[in-house]
């Protein structure tokens, strides 16, 4: 059986598409809407764009700051292991 929320992400993400990017631009085939949504994706959402899994952060950022809890943890435990 399928849940309420089941579907609440590709909503939220089919919505801020429309809002922020298509009806903002004329496409003149599909196969434009198609590329230019994809690079829309590809170039700003993924990598722009604040999601609350991240703590309100940026995926880019979020990594970043993830990368360095990770080296610093890293360094700890080497440091106690020597």
């Amino acid at each position: 059986m399928g849940r309420a929320l089941d579907n609440a992400a590709a909503e939220a993400f089919n919505s801020t598409l429309k809002v922020e990017y298509a009806h903002h631009h004329r496409f003149r085939t599909r196969a434009d809407a198609r590329l230019k949504i994809a690079t829309w994706i590809a170039d700003f959402y993924n990598t722009i764009q604040r999601h609350s899994a991240n703590d309100g952060l940026a995926p880019i950022t979020f990594e970043r700051h993830m990368i360095e809890k990770r080296n610093a943890s890293s360094a700890l435990l080497r440091a106690a292991v020597a």
